[in-house]
């Protein structure tokens, strides 16, 4: 038997203002985006912003559905949204951040397993890493690539 121990590293921001301008403008966009959620079940919010490698920002909130589980998440949404409308056009990075009756969140709300899934295919798929800024009221977390968050990503590429 080996025990094996797994580190994550990531970038911690106190603020939106910390952020290179590229990646502010992201996280400014994926703010933004918190307008288009329809959370009526669960009040919380989530927003999210994909930036292309051609530097094209395509935005996505969550859609919830009375019939559970039909709703999608807000980075769903904005991927597939983005791959839907550019489909030869790798991404750069994703941005979200999380609001519960109009307020941030204090801490960070992280992708759920299904987002992170779709992220790394994405990154599969065009063999490149994609950053992933996780935002909140009181930090911005970034971390380089999707394995970060999903280490022992599922593929069959």
């Amino acid at each position: 038997m080996d025990k094996k121990t797994l580190t994550i590293d990531y970038t911690e921001y106190g603020s939106i203002d910390e952020l290179e301008p590229k990646y502010k403008e992201l996280m400014t966009a994926a703010i933004d985006a918190l307008k288009g959620s329809y959370a009526p079940y669960s009040k919380f919010n989530v927003g999210a912003a994909v930036r292309l490698r051609n530097g094209i920002v395509v935005k996505g909130a969550n859609q919830e559905n009375a019939a559970f589980p039909s709703g999608l998440c807000a980075e769903r949404v904005a991927m597939f949204s983005a791959a839907a409308r550019y489909p030869e056009e790798s991404f750069d990075a994703l941005a979200l951040i999380a609001a519960q009756n109009g307020d941030l969140q204090p801490a960070p709300s992280y992708p759920c397993g299904a987002c992170r899934q779709v992220m790394a295919q994405y990154e599969t798929k065009f063999g490149k890493p994609i950053k992933i800024l996780v935002g909140s009221k009181k930090k911005i977390q970034v971390f380089e690539n999707v394995s970060a968050l999903l280490p022992f990503v599922f593929t069959d590429i």
